[in-house]
C-alpha cells in the first residue's frame, strides 16, 4: 500500500518579491499553515503501517516529507525525481502564474492529453502517470507500505482524483 500525500501549502511571497519566475517557484517553502498541515498529516499517518517515506525533489514536498518523518519517526529514504510536479511548459520558459494558468486551462480543455496528431508545451497526464509509476515501482521493491509525498497532478494521474487538498492522502493499493 502506498500513501500518496500532497505537499502542504507553499509560501510564494518571498519568491514573488525576489522576482523568481517559472521553475524557480518550486523552491518556495511551506507557509506556517503548510507546516501545520504537514505535522497534522504526520500524526494521522502514525500507525498506518507505512515503513518509510519518499518524496518529490521540490522544496514544498521535501519540507512536508521531513515534517511527516518527524511526526511518525519514519525514515525519509529517497528523493524521487519522477515524483516531481507536472510540467506546464517543456521549454521551462513560463514566467508567472498567468502563463501557467493559461497552459493549465488548455490542459483541462484537452482532458489532460494532447489531441490526436498534435503536441502541446505541457506534459500530458499519461506521461505524468508513467514517470510516477516508474518511481513508485523503483521504491516498491518489497511489499512494505510507504508514504510518497508529491503533487496534486501526480496524484490525479495515479488515482483519477482531480483535486487533492494540501496534505490530503490518497491510497494506492499497488503499482
Amino acid at each position: 500500500m502506498i500513501f500518496l500525500v500532497r505537499h502542504g501549502e507553499p509560501g510564494l511571497p518571498q519568491i514573488d518579491a525576489e522576482g523568481w519566475f517559472g521553475p524557480a517557484r518550486d523552491w518556495a517553502p511551506l507557509t506556517a499553515a503548510g507546516v501545520e498541515q504537514a505535522k497534522q498529516v504526520g500524526r494521522e499517518l502514525r500507525g498506518a503501517g507505512a515503513m518509510r517515506i519518499v518524496a518529490s525533489p521540490m522544496t514544498r514536498a521535501l519540507q512536508t516529507a521531513s515534517l511527516i518523518a518527524a511526526e511518525t519517526a519514519l525514515p525519509l529514504t529517497a528523493v524521487e525525481f519522477d515524483l516531481r510536479e507536472w510540467l506546464p511548459d517543456s521549454t521551462l520558459s513560463w514566467r508567472g502564474l498567468e502563463d501557467v494558468q493559461a497552459l493549465a486551462k488548455d490542459f483541462e480543455a484537452c482532458g489532460g492529453e494532447w489531441p490526436p496528431g498534435e503536441t502541446r508545451l505541457w506534459e500530458p497526464l499519461s506521461a505524468v502517470r508513467e514517470r510516477a509509476l516508474n518511481a513508485l515501482r523503483r521504491q516498491a521493491a518489497g511489499s512494505e507500505s510507504f508514504v510518497a509525498v508529491c503533487h496534486a497532478t501526480v496524484i490525479r494521474a495515479l488515482t483519477g482524483h482531480i483535486h487533492t487538498d494540501f496534505c490530503g492522502i490518497r491510497v494506492l493499493d499497488g503499482v
